[in-house]
């Protein structure tokens, strides 16, 4: 069951929470997301509007896979040109249309799939007093779905704009989107950017101030 725009609730208390837009996931990256192109200017446009009140995740591999445990090891050992002895500083970087919104955006590191593990993300949150997140970003399957778990298990409520995120593979993106509209529905709320400035106006919520 979809909930029409009319039953989803103004938006409060949030923060845009934009995972990984990386230059290592644009074009030409190791791990090249290639219809990141695509969704780009919707991302920017979301990041621009609430640029007070947004936070920028980025995927920070190890310095070696030999600093890793378990299966991030075998990752890293297939993923060597990805390891931060072999990966070029600046592909770590927000891509540039993003990385000039900050200030007065905020970025936090992480060494995972999601922005809430081992990361001072939660705490932030905490101290700004967020309810709500707002998300954008890659991978739909991958790095956002962790985040997105691991929000809705922290009691947050989630808003997906659907036409900010991507995915290096439609089937994957397809078979999240699904899931996320169909199992979720008292915690997750999807969205377009459309019906997004709708819901939350930025005088809403003020700027974050000092974090």
């Amino acid at each position: 069951m979809t909930k029409t725009p009319e039953a989803v609730e103004p938006i409060r208390d949030a923060a845009h929470l934009c995972i990984d837009m990386q230059r290592i996931f644009s074009v030409g990256g190791v791990w090249e997301t290639p219809w990141m192109a695509r969704v780009g200017p919707a991302i920017v446009d979301v990041a621009s509007r609430y640029r007070h009140r947004t936070i920028f995740t980025r995927f920070i591999p190890p310095e070696r896979a030999e600093d890793c445990a378990g299966r991030w090891r075998r990752y890293y050992e297939r993923w060597k040109a990805a390891t931060r002895e072999q990966l070029p500083p600046d592909q770590l970087d927000l891509v540039p249309e993003l990385a000039r919104l900050v200030p007065p955006g905020v970025v936090v590191d992480k060494p995972v799939y999601s922005g809430f593990k081992h990361s001072g993300l939660a705490a932030l949150l905490g101290r700004l007093g967020i309810g709500t997140v707002v998300v954008t970003g890659a991978e739909t399957d991958v790095c956002v779905l962790a985040t997105v778990l691991d929000a809705v298990d922290l009691g947050y409520r989630v808003v997906l704009v659907e036409d900010a995120l991507c995915s290096s593979s439609d089937p994957g993106h397809d078979a999240l989107m699904t899931m996320y509209r169909t199992r979720f529905h008292e915690q997750i709320d999807l969205v377009s950017i459309d019906q997004l400035s709708e819901l939350w106006r930025p005088e809403r919520d003020a700027a974050f101030g000092p974090v």
